[in-house]
């Protein structure tokens, strides 16, 4: 890739260490970068998981220490509607899909792309993804040869599965970061920044 100083790149951050990572990861690689959380479920009085708001104390912490904006947007409703009421029709039927798979292209690569894009104007998003991608050349473009998803680096994490229904459009205005690393890299990197 060439000049990423003009480049702008939304990162889907989710307080983790692999979204908090990505955002690290391309800050050094020259992108304007800038956080979305992302809320996409109603709270309930469930003590045992973490809160949205707890994710979000969390993203929000390291986007400060990264010296990034952090936009919030809720997405519920779309999860509910586009995600949701899918599984459970088709849980009634007897089938039981994987909402993750739904999720990524319904929410994190529909909603959250579109959102980037009219929003926040930008060239990319970010997800803290196991998976790789192809970064084909200008001729190859010209060709009719489209980005494709690979598997990510780390076998044990790898997430391609989980995005098997992204269409070459949003994978070309995807980066993975993480992809091109293992797990305890990873938490490493994170470690090392604090």
């Amino acid at each position: 890739m060439s000049d990423n100083s003009q480049k702008k790149v939304i990162v889907g951050m989710s307080g983790g260490v692999d979204s908090s990572v990505s955002a690290y990861l391309l800050l050094q690689q020259g992108y304007q970068v800038e956080g979305l959380f992302m809320k996409n479920w109603e709270e309930d009085d469930n003590e045992e998981y973490c809160t949205a708001a707890e994710d979000l104390a969390d993203a929000q912490a390291v986007c400060d220490k990264l010296g990034i904006h952090l936009h919030k947007i809720n997405f519920a409703a779309e999860y509910w509607d586009n995600v949701f009421e899918y599984f459970l029709e088709e849980y009634k039927a007897g089938r039981t899909p994987n909402p993750d798979i739904l999720c990524n292209k319904e929410i994190k690569f529909k909603a959250f792309l579109e959102y980037a894009d009219e929003v926040l104007d930008a060239d990319y998003i970010a997800m803290g993804h196991y998976v790789r991608r192809t970064f084909p050349t200008q001729k190859e473009l010209e060709a009719g040869v489209k980005p494709q998803m690979l598997r990510g680096l780390d076998g044990n994490k790898d997430q391609s599965y989980f995005l098997y229904t992204l269409s070459s459009d949003q994978v070309a205005r995807s980066l993975f970061p993480v992809g091109e690393l293992e797990k305890p890299e990873v938490r490493r990197i994170a470690e090392e920044q604090g």
